[in-house]
């Protein structure tokens, strides 16, 4: 579509599309879980506004936030609370209504419901009650901030979504250690509050040369997609406050790909692993790294593969 056609100017095509959607078949006594926006309004799609209208209640882990979206939509479907503090009842009032024969739509404050969300609890109530559970996919951070990275290829498409890292930093490290041993690249999501500490101890346990992609309030007007090192990141994340505001999705890139009888020597890879037995990864390889000679890139490989082994 060029600049000269817009949506606002294809109104039959719209509403030739919204009609087809509406006509299909939308079966009662049925949860259908939705995707909404991520930030962007306008990724609410056809069959999810559908799904919204026909539904006889929303059920909403923010009912604030979602009705902001309903309104834009003019979806004047009711709302009912479902997040992580009441989903036991929710999920027995939505089986009740099931049980009516309703119609329910599942929501999370954006995106996928029941992905790093409340939500699974009341699937799996919803399936064990033995009614049918339809998805509406749509907008998601995980995949729209792999679109945008490159992270992945053709050659290795595999990706890990490894949600919050925990928040105390012994907890944190130990966490981003057995992920960062992971042969692919590693998605995950942060706070504006903790994305400095979380950066800095990727630095440390993966060291200063692997890349990540920082990817921040996506789809909406100042979002910012950014892939660098992890020494650049601490640096660029210092430079301004500004860079940690907003919700964050970062996705940790494959570390190189290390033949360990070429890159580094036997001597070398002994001394690792001594030095791995009492002191810090990151300190394990820079003494490694001094007194051997071998490459530090290789050494993090090394020390990351068998850290990932033993944890």
């Amino acid at each position: 579509m060029n600049d000269s056609t817009s949506l606002t100017e294809a109104p039959l095509a719209w509403k030739r599309l919204a009609d087809r959607v509406a006509e299909q078949h939308w079966p009662a006594s049925t949860l259908y879980v939705v995707a909404t926006p991520i930030g962007n309004l306008g990724d609410l799609g056809l069959r999810a506004c559908e799904a919204l209208r026909r539904c006889d209640v929303i059920a909403a882990e923010d009912t604030r936030s979602s009705r902001a979206l309903l309104d834009a939509w003019d979806i004047g479907t009711p709302l009912m609370a479902a997040h992580r503090h009441n989903e036991a009842a929710a999920a027995a009032a939505i089986v009740q209504r099931l049980e009516a024969g309703e119609r329910v739509a599942l929501v999370s404050d954006a995106g996928a419901p029941a992905v790093s969300d409340p939500g699974a609890r009341i699937v799996r109530a919803v399936r064990e009650a033995g009614f049918r559970v339809v998805p509406v996919p749509g907008a998601s951070a995980v995949i729209t901030a792999l679109m945008a990275s490159g992270a992945t290829s053709d050659e290795n498409p595999a990706f890990v979504f490894a949600g919050f890292p925990p928040a105390k930093q012994g907890a944190r490290r130990k966490w981003l250690q057995g992920w960062g041993a992971v042969a692919a690249p590693i998605v995950m999501f942060e706070s504006p509050h903790r994305i400095q500490a979380t950066v800095e101890d990727l630095l440390a346990v993966c060291g200063p040369e692997r890349e990540l992609t920082i990817a921040r309030e996506l789809t909406k007007r100042f979002e910012q997609i950014d892939t660098m090192t992890l020494q650049r990141a601490v640096e660029a994340l210092a430079d301004g406050a500004q860079r940690q505001q907003g919700e964050f999705v970062l996705i940790v890139h494959e570390a190189p790909r290390v033949d360990e009888g070429e890159a580094v020597d036997g001597q070398a890879v002994a001394l690792l692993e001594a030095l791995l037995e009492t002191l810090s990864l990151r300190d394990a390889v820079k003494v490694a790294a001094k007194v051997s000679g071998a490459p530090r890139d290789a050494l993090y490989a090394l020390a990351l593969e068998r850290s990932g082994r033993n944890s």
